[in-house]
């Protein structure tokens, strides 16, 4: 807010509560409610959604907006969505939801979790938004941007990078219940480091440079791997399956 109100028309439609690592998850099993706030200082309207980011997103395009929004802005988030960890995130998972509705979206995080300095990111924010709006994205192509940990003493610049393969992996605690004597986890997490590509988002925030990263989300197919084995493995399966047709039908 504090980088845009000046510059756009903003709307902001955000979950009522926490919503890390929800990902591109939906709320189908109960109701979702709409409550428009005030916030001291800004002008613009809010509503939250007591749902996940891409509810938000659905429930504002269908419900809240009387009008197409010409971007998605979600974030800034506190902690890094670098790497694979895209596949988790509710902040990223805010502009996937737009591009299904041919939306642009740019997702922002800080790699910084216990005491973000969100100021520190304010003068880029703006910038990378003009740019987009001025240099559309391809359809179906999300922008995910990270700032490093220390913007403060060792800042860079910006990278226009590749996603790296970083990602949390699991790292379970057990516990056992103190009434029931039952067994419980906690998931835990843990970064699964790779060598990284020194052109890759997370090679870079290690460096000190901030990261912009384009990441195309509509079409998931592994084409090479479509054509090369179409054929084979159609004739494969099919072939299985007829005889074992012909078997049960004797």
């Amino acid at each position: 807010l504090n980088a845009l109100h000046s510059f756009a028309d903003l709307a902001v439609v955000a979950p009522a509560t926490e919503q890390s690592a929800v990902g591109l998850s939906i709320t189908i099993r109960h109701p979702l409610r709409i409550e428009k706030i005030e916030w001291s200082g800004v002008q613009s309207p809010i509503w939250s959604v007591s749902g996940t980011p891409a509810d938000c997103v659905k429930m504002a395009l269908s419900v809240v907006l009387d009008r197409t929004p010409d971007l998605i802005v979600s974030g800034i988030n506190r902690g890094s969505n670098a790497g694979r960890n895209v596949l988790y995130s509710g902040t990223v998972a805010g502009v996937v939801e737009g591009t299904l509705h041919d939306i642009p979206g740019i997702a922002f995080s800080m790699a910084e979790y216990f005491n973000p300095k969100y100021h520190h990111a304010e003068n880029y924010i703006q910038p990378i938004v003009e740019y987009i709006l001025n240099h559309p994205l391809p359809l179906g192509t999300i922008l995910n941007v990270n700032f490093p940990h220390d913007m403060e003493t060792n800042f860079k610049g910006l990278r226009f990078a590749k996603q790296g393969q970083e990602y949390w992996a699991e790292s379970p605690e057990q516990r056992e219940h103190p009434a029931e004597g039952s067994t419980y986890y906690w998931l835990g997490a843990k970064v699964a480091s790779f060598e990284e590509d020194h052109q890759s988002d997370i090679a870079c925030l290690k460096q000190g440079y901030a990261t912009a990263v384009p990441i195309h989300v509509s079409d998931l197919t592994h084409h090479h791997h479509l054509e090369k084995y179409r054929d084979h493995f159609e004739s494969i399966v099919n072939l299985c399956t007829s005889v074992d047709l012909s078997q049960l039908n004797k």
